[in-house]
């Protein structure tokens, strides 16, 4: 009988899957981004959690650190490319290197979002916000990443991508296609740095319970996601949090350069679904 992969049985003991491994989480003071800090940190990880909200970002570390875990905090706009390699130096300088970045902040802002309507109506500078956050802050936070993991000769980047991206929608054209490029820079990292350690996924989410869907989502909208989920429920932060840590562990050793939906059904069924599910046709 062949000897096992280490890979194969991952240690799940106390210190967990990510034991000994340092992890970078952008928009990482609420919702999703704050369930995968702590979700990263339950395993083992020593978390830098970055967020334009400072303040948020320092509370979370601290609570995470209270339940003896290592975690610290830093203030970072990741459309700013000095916000981004300060943060990826933090990390280096606080825990001594990078083994996991997940790209997951974004544009969610209420005084954008709801601009974000049509092309017709447009405006140049809510399309350049909105790319300059989904789609160049995630750009940023490969390039300053890369040199270290490049160094450490492994490392997995996961980046937060979007059910948006896959097919049109009646609003949110500029979020839509700029989680689209997302999508296709992740597998052009994937592509460009597999041979050399570095893994590159990453994840679409359905509709997620968060902060910023309670902000821009009214709450019949909210029950029209429901109804086209195959799922029950809506999704929790923590249902990506849990992909994330998966994607960061060594048991997805031989997944890159894919997009993983997280989104209880809601991409996989014919569009009527919804309608004939419910009985009523319409």
């Amino acid at each position: 009988m062949p000897a096992t992969d280490a890979r194969s049985a991952p240690d799940r003991g106390a210190e967990g899957r990510l034991a000994g491994r340092v992890a970078l989480v952008t928009g990482a003071a609420a919702g999703i981004g704050r369930a995968t800090v702590t979700a990263l940190a339950r395993e083992g990880a020593s978390v830098v959690i970055a967020d334009l909200d400072a303040k948020s970002a320092h509370r979370a570390a601290e609570e995470i650190r209270a339940t003896g875990r290592i975690a610290d905090s830093v203030k970072m706009d990741v459309a700013v490319e000095a916000d981004v390699a300060r943060a990826v130096a933090f990390a280096v300088e606080r825990f001594g290197g990078l083994d996991v970045l997940h790209n997951n902040a974004a544009e969610s802002s209420r005084a954008v979002m709801s601009q974000d309507l049509d092309v017709e109506s447009m405006e140049v500078s809510v399309w350049d916000q909105v790319m300059a956050v989904n789609l160049r802050g995630v750009m940023l936070g490969c390039k300053h990443a890369l040199p270290v993991m490049l160094a450490r000769g492994r490392g997995s980047i996961i980046n937060t991508s979007s059910a948006a991206a896959l097919a049109g929608d009646l609003a949110r054209p500029a979020y839509g296609a700029s989680k689209a490029g997302l999508n296709a820079l992740t597998e052009y990292v994937a592509t460009q740095y597999g041979k050399r350690g570095i893994r590159c996924n990453a994840i679409a989410p359905g509709v997620i319970e968060t902060p910023a869907l309670a902000r821009n989502v009214s709450e019949d909208q909210i029950a029209v996601y429901v109804s086209s989920h195959l799922t029950p429920r809506l999704g929790r932060p923590e249902d990506i949090a849990d992909a994330v840590v998966f994607l960061a562990s060594d048991e997805s050793a031989f997944v890159t350069g894919q997009v993983l939906r997280v989104d209880g059904g809601l991409m996989s069924h014919h569009p009527t679904y919804a309608q004939f599910s419910t009985g009523s046709g319409s």
